[in-house]
C-alpha cells in the first residue's frame, strides 16, 4: 500500500498539519485503515478509492473515524494531482460529510466545506478550569468554540486533557483577534487520542463563521497558534466555507502488510 505523508496549510516541511494520506484500489478491513493510523500516530490519516470520476475518501484518526477533515482532504487533493492524476485540478470526494471538492489554483488548494452552525452556550467554571482562562463567549457545532479576550489567552495556555474530556463538543477550540491575522486559534481533540491538532480545517469550519459574522466580512485570514503553526484563510459563502492553503510533500513510503 502507498502511503504518502504531506505538511497541510504550509509551503515548508516541518510546520503545519502532518497527515498520512493511503492511495488504494479497493478498502482494506475497517480494523486495518484503523491500526494503520494508530501506527502512524498522526491526527489523522486518510484512505481514498477511486470510484467513477470522483474520490471515496475516509479520514480515521487514533481514536476513530471522523465526520470532517480539512488538512487530510487538502493533503489527498495534493498527492492525487502531484501523483495520481496530474492532469487534475479539481478533485471531488465522497465522504461522511457529503461531496467535497477541492481546486488546485497554482500551489493553492481550496477547499468547499460545509460551515458548521453555531448554538450560544453559557461560559462555565468547567471551561475556564480546562483551559486556563475564562472565555468571553462560547458556542457549539460538532465541536466546541471558545472566544478568549486576547491572543496571549490562545497561545499562552496549555490545557488539562483530563478537564477538556469533560466539556461538550467532539474537539475544543479557542479563538481570538489576531495581532498580525483577523484571528488566532488552538484546537484540542483528547477524545479523539490527539492532544492538539495542529492545524485543524474543519475547526476553521466552526471558527470563520464565527469571525465572519464578527468583523461583518466574507472573508477571514486566520493562523493556527500550535507549535508547528499554519496559515488558513476562508471565505463564507452559502453555508459553506472555502479553505484555502498550501502543502509540501514529507515523505512517500510502501506501507508492508503480513
Amino acid at each position: 500500500m502507498k502511503q504518502y505523508v504531506v505538511d497541510a496549510f504550509t509551503d515548508k516541511v516541518f510546520a503545519g498539519n502532518p497527515a498520512a494520506v493511503c492511495v488504494m484500489d479497493t478498502w482494506p478491513p475497517e480494523e486495518l485503515m484503523q491500526k494503520i493510523t494508530i501506527e502512524n500516530n498522526l491526527s489523522e490519516t486518510a484512505f481514498v478509492v477511486p470510484k467513477g470520476d470522483h474520490y471515496h475518501l475516509r479520514w480515521f484518526t487514533p481514536g476513530g473515524e471522523i465526520d470532517l477533515c480539512g488538512h487530510a482532504t487538502l493533503g489527498t487533493a495534493y498527492v492525487i494531482t502531484r501523483f495520481v492524476r496530474p492532469e487534475l485540478t479539481e478533485v471531488a470526494f465522497e465522504t461522511l460529510s457529503g461531496l467535497l471538492t477541492v481546486t488546485k489554483n497554482g500551489a493553492l488548494f481550496e477547499l468547499d466545506f460545509p460551515a458548521y452552525d453555531l448554538e450560544p452556550v453559557p461560559v462555565t467554571d468547567a471551561m475556564e478550569a480546562a483551559l486556563g482562562a475564562r472565555p468571553v463567549e462560547a458556542y457549539l457545532g460538532r465541536d466546541l468554540l471558545c472566544v478568549m479576550a486576547s491572543e496571549d489567552d490562545v497561545r499562552g495556555r496549555d490545557p488539562d486533557q483530563a478537564k477538556l474530556l469533560e466539556l461538550d463538543g467532539l474537539l475544543v477550540h479557542t479563538t481570538a483577534r489576531g495581532r498580525d491575522y483577523d484571528c488566532v486559534s488552538r484546537s484540542y481533540a483528547p477524545k479523539l487520542r490527539v492532544p492538539e491538532d495542529p492545524v485543524c480545517g474543519s475547526g476553521h469550519c466552526h471558527i470563520f463563521p464565527y469571525w465572519a459574522r464578527v468583523l461583518g466580512t466574507d472573508t477571514v485570514r486566520g493562523y493556527q497558534a500550535s507549535r508547528r503553526g499554519g496559515e488558513i484563510n476562508g471565505r463564507l459563502h452559502d453555508g459553506r466555507v472555502t479553505l484555502s492553503g498550501k502543502a509540501a510533500l514529507f515523505s512517500e513510503a510502501e506501507i508492508h502488510i503480513g
